[in-house]
């Protein structure tokens, strides 16, 4: 009999962790990976760079400006 409660009250826990976990997530996605894009943005690879001391500030900057007033003036025809 002791077995049974004991059985019986950890499936009440585990389908609480399990309803939990379901609400707890946005939109109910099982796969975290689904809300982070699949490619980096021009921006990020720059950023990357720089951390990797590959390129200095001032270049960081100046790609970064050129980024930003190429975005700013004409779409970028692989970004929908």
């Amino acid at each position: 009999m002791s077995a049974g409660m004991i059985f019986f009250w950890a499936v009440i826990i585990a389908l609480g962790v399990l309803l939990y976990r379901a609400l707890a997530r946005p939109g109910g996605s099982s796969d975290r990976a689904d809300n982070q894009p699949l490619e980096p943005t021009p921006e990020q690879i720059l950023a990357e760079r720089f951390a990797r001391c590959e390129i200095d500030e001032d270049e960081y900057h100046r790609r970064l400006a050129a980024l930003v007033k190429t975005t700013d003036e004409v779409p970028c025809p692989a970004r929908h």
